[in-house]
């Protein structure tokens, strides 16, 4: 069964039409569905016409947080929720396309467990579509998984995706990163992006600096989340090395001043390399300290979680050796 998860903020001119499309849709294809609308706060009537939606189909269920807690912890709602083995996450503003679905499921059954939307013609202002290009760039350069829109808010994947990797804050749009720093397949495909006929954005310019944040977050969770001290005490070591160097320096500078009197005399302290020095030392015995302290929190909560992703395994049923593996 597929699972739609759909994030509903002030969204209440949509939801009627966006439920007729995917059942539509769905119908159409002979998709079994499931459609899960997470009302994350909304101050208008959307919860209303979600009640209502979920009384008149039995695909539909509502979810109602009490305040709005942000996209992403919406998506989280509703992959606890959802009982499909496959999840798909669709924005409510009517511009993504649920004629789409078909097209992402068939990617998937190409051996794919992330499929990944790309609003090839956006129909968004230059202020949006611009910086975007240059966001998607720094995440494909840092990340290594390269594709055209990380952030399109239509994504596909399967359960054991929404089980293994954990988003808060923001990081929904990492989703596809986070997935590829576990081992999983990516995949990504145009679709068809709508211009926004009812409401408003609800991303402003604070969206870039908070986009960027979270870039350097992800870098530093699927690169070194399981070894901390590999970049803090390496960052260490740097300044350690520097406040040593200077350190080295300024001891055989004094050594030839006081005891062979090879160069006229100076004070040693009111040399800014002193200063330099110093602050470099400490720098970098505060960096590798908390390395170590990032070691030992990862160590102690890693008990609880798998640091590695299987895809497949044997088992011997009544004595018997065989092969499972996912459909």
């Amino acid at each position: 069964m597929l699972s739609i998860i759909v994030p509903v903020f002030e969204e209440e001119k949509t939801l009627v039409e966006l439920q007729r499309q995917i059942a539509s849709v769905c119908s159409e294809n002979d998709i079994d569905y499931e459609l899960i609308f997470v009302d994350d706060g909304s101050c208008d009537q959307s919860w209303e016409i979600i009640r209502q939606l979920s009384q008149e189909h039995r695909e539909v269920t509502g979810i109602r947080f009490r305040r709005n807690f942000g996209k992403a912890a919406a998506l989280t709602a509703g992959m606890k929720a959802a009982e499909g083995e496959i999840i798909m996450m669709m924005d409510a503003d009517l511009q993504d396309d649920p004629a789409e679905i078909p097209k992402f499921l068939e990617k998937y059954r190409q051996g794919y467990d992330v499929v990944n939307g790309w609003k090839e013609h956006r129909h968004d202002p230059w202020h949006k579509v611009y910086p975007s290009k240059i966001f998607n760039w720094m995440i494909g350069r840092l990340s290594g998984l390269k594709l055209h829109d990380h952030n399109c808010g239509i994504k596909l994947f399967h359960r054991d995706v929404a089980s293994e990797i954990r988003i808060y804050g923001e990081l929904h749009r990492f989703i596809a990163v986070l997935a590829y720093a576990r081992g999983f397949k990516i995949a990504e495909v145009p679709v068809h992006h709508r211009s926004r006929k009812f409401g408003h954005s609800k991303y402003g310019v604070k969206r870039f600096a908070r986009g960027f944040l979270d870039l350097l977050t992800v870098t530093f969770l699927t690169g070194y989340g399981q070894r901390p001290h590999h970049i803090l005490g390496g960052i260490g070591l740097f300044f350690f090395a520097l406040g040593a160097i200077g350190f080295t320096y300024l001891s055989v500078l004094w050594c030839l001043m006081n005891i062979f009197h090879l160069i006229p005399a100076s004070p040693i302290g009111s040399r800014p390399l002193l200063t330099y020095s110093t602050a470099a030392t400490i720098l970098g015995a505060q960096a590798m300290s908390i390395g170590l302290l990032a070691e030992m929190i990862v160590a102690y909560n890693g008990r609880d979680r798998d640091t590695y992703s299987v895809s497949d395994r044997t088992d011997w049923p009544s004595g018997t050796k065989t092969v499972s593996r996912p459909d």
